[in-house]
């Protein structure tokens, strides 16, 4: 435009030199040159514009059929680089970074767009990806398929599968859904990689603790349709402060016999120790249905999951923690609750505790969360020791495991302790339950069950001023037959293996299993009973002093195990009959030497002939009561013969 007006200005100077119609002529040519210049610049700009348009317009296009799948994003995790490292790469990398940054980020929302969108089979030739993030795609394809064959067998690929990249994992961690995750968890030796970590919880307000989250929790919870005793230690956490409860001598001696540690001086209870007296109450509010609804409305999976972090150090509250979660996961409807507030995480690290009693807990909730391949569900004291995790082995039977009193479900199988004056050994040897490490690896077509029934309320009644009744057999039977139901116990052939009193609550177990209907397929399917020193008539134990009897047995045990008394010889009579009607077989073995109680108490608990049923053999040990069902190592005779005796058993049926 400046060029046109000095030529105007140009040529109104050469006018005012000539005659009139020269400068007229001049001015019309110089016009006409104007005009063309100005059109041609104005033409040319239009065109410049449109092309920097068009060009821009390219540039800022955005595929949005990877937003389409919100759920499917992936991101991008950055480890940090050590700071000395990074002083000398820093300014050779940073360019190449970014580039390849950008491009992994692309391929990946156009891959997920493309194989999650579309058919994997028109797409994968056209995809420009490494063959490992293809390979990882198709799979996670697969285990949304419809066929359950499919989908089981791309969860075992991916776990079986080791070559993948950290940041594959973490996008396969944002893609699973619950079904895969759960499968991924109990999959043998899973990496951890593969499950999300749970959720970020927010800051405590000042001066609110976990400790008081609980007890929160415990009041929001109501006190309909759980036991009395629950109701009363419950209202007894409740009500009083933790300086109260340290002052209480002895007042808690409950859950398992421990209580709370009575405080010489006005100091408060250490937190651990109010939080487990709390949990312990909640796990008893969580085997309710309705309260597990209240206990998840209202923010206890976050809360179990702060005061679980915070007490890594403490096997038993973990365990505890645990257990609720198992509870909880008997009701379909909060297993996604449990899943999103990242729970599969911490149970998936805890399968692969090196210690059998956490494995176990944590088998037993992953396996409550299983609706893909399991059927049963396990209540409240059923531990599965074999198999806990998934596998190919088809399992043909059950064998079943119960202590007795003062036992437990995994203490009380355990190898038998070594002395401190035996000569070292190794420590692989040695086992904390030797049904999981021994019977299961020599049978591994078994499912293999440990119950443990109400020891930890029957420590309660020395405080809780109802119910005694529980500790009766005829209670317990009735509600184990409930939870044996529960769990599949009686659709397979099964041998029972019990120590103590374990026994004689097997017997009332079958005898009421005969007269119920819903149960015939229990006493069908038993086949055989090995008894470890079952006072079958009585114990000599309850005509010793009252001091030294409540040592071993709470009192109503101690009144139903007395020598030759009409309960125990209807029992044993009554069930004699029926074992002979139904052939099951019996093996028997019988302690020899006496249990120490105490620095000068000896006692041989049960001896032989009480330990006889009066069918089946009968074998005679040189141990104590307590070690009667503890081997001392996995060649030695109690083991042996125990293991022969499984297997002759069901020999029909676990060797087709």
């Amino acid at each position: 435009m400046s060029v046109a007006a000095l030529r105007l200005i140009r040529c109104q100077r050469l006018s005012t030199a000539g005659p009139h119609g020269v400068k007229k002529a001049i001015q019309w040519k110089h016009l006409r040159r104007v005009a063309k210049v100005t059109g041609a610049v104005v033409l040319g700009g239009c065109l410049f514009i449109t092309y920097e348009v068009a060009a821009l317009d390219k540039a800022m296009t955005i595929d949005t059929s990877a937003i389409v799948q919100e759920k499917y994003k992936s991101y991008m995790y950055l480890k940090a680089t050590p700071s000395d490292r990074k002083e000398n790469l820093v300014a050779e990398l940073t360019h190449k970074a970014r580039r390849e940054l950008h491009k992994a980020a692309r391929r990946f929302l156009e891959m997920s767009s493309k194989l999650l969108l579309q058919s994997i089979d028109e797409r994968l030739s056209h995809l420009d990806a490494d063959p490992h993030d293809v390979a990882l795609w198709v799979l996670l394809k697969r285990t949304q398929s419809a066929n359950q064959a499919v989908r089981l067998q791309a969860v075992q690929e991916l776990a079986d599968n080791h070559h993948w990249q950290d940041y594959q994992y973490q996008t396969a961690a944002q893609v699973l859904d619950e079904r895969t995750a759960v499968s991924l968890a109990r999959t043998p030796q899973v990496d951890l990689r593969f499950f999300l970590p749970p959720p970020a919880l927010p800051d405590l307000d000042d001066g609110f603790s976990a400790e008081d989250g609980l007890r929160q929790l415990l009041a929001s919870l109501p006190q309909s349709e759980v036991d009395r005793c629950v109701q009363y230690f419950t209202s007894l956490a409740l009500r009083e402060s933790t300086e109260s409860l340290a002052a209480q001598r002895g007042g808690l001696w409950c859950f398992g016999g421990n209580g709370l540690p009575y405080a010489q001086s006005l100091t408060s209870v250490p937190s651990e120790k109010v939080e487990s007296f709390c949990l312990q109450a909640l796990v008893q509010h969580s085997k309710v249905q309705s309260h597990c609804d209240n206990i998840v409305a209202s923010g206890g999976l976050q809360l179990l999951q702060r005061v679980y972090h915070l007490r890594r150090d403490s096997q038993k509250i973990q365990r505890n923690i645990v257990r609720i979660i198992g509870n909880l996961a008997l009701n379909d409807s909060v297993h996604q609750a449990i899943v999103q507030a990242g729970w599969l995480s911490v149970l998936a690290e805890m399968m692969q505790s090196p210690h059998v009693i956490q494995a176990s807990h944590a088998a037993r909730a992953l396996t409550n969360l299983d609706r893909e391949t399991v059927t049963e569900k396990y209540e409240d004291g059923v531990y599965i020791l074999h198999p806990q995790t998934r596998g190919n082995q088809q399992i043909k039977a059950d064998v079943l495991f119960i202590h007795g009193i003062l036992g437990a479900a995994f203490k009380t199988w355990r190898q038998k302790d070594r002395n401190t004056g035996e000569e070292e050994k190794d420590e692989d040897d040695y086992t904390e339950c030797w049904p999981k490490s021994w019977l299961a690896a020599d049978c591994p077509n078994l499912r293999v069950l440990s119950v443990e029934y109400d020891s930890h309320l029957s420590d309660w009644m020395a405080k809780c001023p109802v119910e005694n009744q529980r500790k009766s057999l005829a209670y317990r039977s009735q509600e184990l037959l409930k939870k044996l139901k529960m769990a599949g116990v009686g659709e397979r052939p099964v041998v029972w293996v019990a120590h103590s009193m374990g026994g004689l609550l097997v017997k009332k177990m079958l005898l009421d299993a005969s007269e119920d209907p819903d149960m015939s397929g229990l006493l069908k399917n038993t086949k055989g009973i090995l008894f470890y020193s079952v006072p079958h008539h009585g114990t000599f134990m309850a005509e010793y002093s009252v001091n030294v009897r409540y040592l071993l047995f709470p009192s109503i045990e101690v009144r139903e195990l007395c020598k030759d008394s009409p309960a125990l010889r209807n029992l044993n009579e009554n069930f004699l009959n029926m074992a002979k009607e139904k052939e099951i077989k019996v093996l028997s073995f019988a302690e020899t030497l006496p249990t120490t109680i105490g620095p000068m108490i000896k006692i041989l608990v049960v001896p032989a002939q009480s330990a006889h049923l009066g069918i089946g053999e009968l074998i005679e040990v040189d141990v104590d009561h307590l070690n009667i069902c503890k081997p001392e190592k996995k060649n030695s005779f109690l083991y042996k013969r125990s293991l022969r005796f499984i297997q002759e058993a069901l020999q029909s049926y676990i060797n087709h």
